[in-house]
């Protein structure tokens, strides 16, 4: 099944364990690890696999993304 038939139905695309350490560039070892110390993405078990949608996976990543110090202006005078 393709992106845009289940975008059609109204379904949005899932990722496996492996496709999400692939996509953040980490060890399949790291998501889980992180999804033991509950800081990972949400994620559903499909039979004995865990698929995480693209939304949580964004929503997770947001979450986490330190932002930069961004310099004050007018220091001391």
């Amino acid at each position: 099944m393709n992106s845009e038939r289940l975008s059609g139905l109204g379904l949005e695309p899932v990722l496996t364990t492996s496709e999400l350490a692939e996509y953040l560039g980490v060890h399949v070892q790291a998501i889980y690890d992180l999804r033991t110390d509950g800081r990972g993405p949400a994620g559903m078990r499909v039979g004995r696999e865990i698929r995480y949608r693209v939304s949580d996976v964004i929503r997770w990543l947001d979450g986490i993304h330190e932002s930069q110090a961004v310099p004050a202006f007018g220091g001391e005078a």
